[in-house]
């Protein structure tokens, strides 16, 4: 079970080595085998390697299996961590990554680059399990940079039209800022704790840096930079929706599964140091009210369906940044998991849409499609009531568990709470207005069961 660990980011990226070395010379029904398979094993690999912990029968599985760097004393191995959070970001990833694999094989059928976008989207997946992963903070920061790389491929995919490049370029010089603040922090804990080890770095700090220690504020700071850019939060939360510029499959995997999630999972995983600094603590949560609030009012204004969405996820990763400033570290994994489902529904039924309306993005040239168009009517109506957080819908629970969180925090948890409650009003419009797409009735009946 332990090598089995291994086995997981190998299977992408064995997929991503066979297409990019094929050249594009393979059958297109190969190409999907491959590209849809390697997620399909890797999630088949996920559920065997997750069951012991699932069942109890063990906390923690450790796999090292090689040393890939040493530098005189300093070493550091190629080193796979598995403990609940990171089975919930394999689950996530490998699971909603193979659906939205599956959904490609027949949306991008036309594509001339067929075998490149499943090649990049398998590397994808392979950087983001290495992320999420790795034991120490050298390995997650080349998953990390493992996917701002992919991102700028899949986004600039349609590279002929120099708006997609555009919007690849800003997306990767966007997260390049975060990037730099976090690799300074890794620089930070490296030499005042002379470790890169996770679990032994988060230890140090808490033996030797006290509560509100400056090295402890710096480290969070940088750390939260780092997960500020890649999230796409306040200030950095500008090249998210212009990342709409690649295939749909590729929203949908960017926002719901793989890399906006890397800053949540980042302060989760090293929330021992954010403990430790209680300002920057409470500046995750602020950021995460500012975002949301700023995010979802966004949203309304906008008329295009996917960039909707792509506010609706800004907004979204903002309650799950709420939720880490508030210290609702389990909350806000849940809504992760949530998220990843409801939102990859989203996208993936939004891009049947637009398919059926010959590439139309407009929703208000939409209407009328729940008679040709019934499975993926019925996904966008039950996507954006769990968007909502319509009452029992799993949006509804994890965002209930931050709401809680926030109001029982001591000093500002209410206002905290009071302006997160300001935000599913205008969640229930977005919802509405992505269904638009399919019928104003919806809309109206949606608004009226909210209000």
């Amino acid at each position: 079970m332990f090598e089995s660990l291994g086995w997981l980011p190998t299977f992408p990226l064995l997929g991503f080595l066979v297409l990019f070395l094929s050249g594009g010379g393979l059958p297109k029904r190969l190409v999907a085998t491959i590209g849809a398979g390697s997620i399909g094993l890797a999630f088949i690999t996920a559920l065997l390697v997750a069951l012991p912990i699932i069942n109890g029968d063990a906390q923690i599985i450790v796999h090292e299996v090689y040393t890939w760097m040493a530098v005189g004393s300093f070493e550091s191995a190629f080193g796979l961590y598995l403990d609940g959070l990171s089975v919930v970001m394999i689950l996530v990833i490998t699971g909603v990554g193979f659906l939205i694999h599956l959904y490609s094989t027949g949306f991008m059928i036309d594509d001339p680059s067929y075998s490149r976008f499943f090649a990049i989207m398998n590397l994808f997946v392979a950087a983001m399990l290495i992320l999420v992963l790795a034991d120490n903070l050298l390995l997650l920061y080349l998953g990390w940079e493992g996917v701002g790389l992919c991102s700028y491929l899949l986004i600039g995919f349609w590279y002929q039209d120099p708006a997609n490049g555009y919007a690849a370029r800003k997306a990767f010089v966007t997260t390049r800022v975060g990037d730099t603040s976090m690799a300074i922090g890794l620089f930070l804990i490296f030499t005042q704790l002379g470790s890169l080890d996770i679990q032994e770095s988060m230890a140090l700090a808490q033996s030797e840096w006290g509560i509100d220690s400056g090295y402890a504020v710096a480290a969070a700071l940088l750390l939260l930079g780092g997960a500020v850019g890649k999230s796409a939060q306040l200030p950095l939360q500008t090249w998210l929706p212009d990342a709409m510029a690649g295939p749909t499959p590729i929203s949908a995997l960017i926002h719901a599964a793989t890399m906006v999630t890397a800053g949540v999972y980042l302060i989760a995983r090293t929330h021992t140091l954010f403990e430790l600094a209680p300002d920057v603590q409470l500046l995750v949560a602020l950021i995460g009210l500012a975002t949301l609030l700023i995010a979802g009012f966004t949203a309304m204004t906008q008329h295009d369906i996917k960039r909707i969405l792509a506010y609706s996820t800004i907004s979204q990763i903002g309650y799950m940044f709420l939720g880490l400033g508030v210290g609702a570290w389990s909350a806000s994994v849940f809504h992760l998991m949530t998220h990843a489902f409801f939102k990859a529904l989203l996208f993936l039924a939004a891009g049947t849409v637009i398919l059926s309306l010959h590439h139309e993005h407009d929703i208000f040239k939409m209407g009328g499609k729940w008679r040709q168009l019934p499975l993926a009517f019925a996904s966008f109506l039950i996507g954006s009531l769990a968007l909502a957080a319509f009452p029992f819908t799993s949006g509804y629970f994890s965002k209930d568990e931050i709401l809680l969180a926030a109001l029982e925090l001591e000093h500002y948890g209410f206002w905290l709470w009071l302006g997160e409650l300001l935000v599913p009003f205008s969640r229930a419009y977005t919802a509405s207005g992505s269904c638009l797409s399919f019928s104003s009735v919806t809309a109206r009946v949606i608004m009226r069961l909210v209000k």
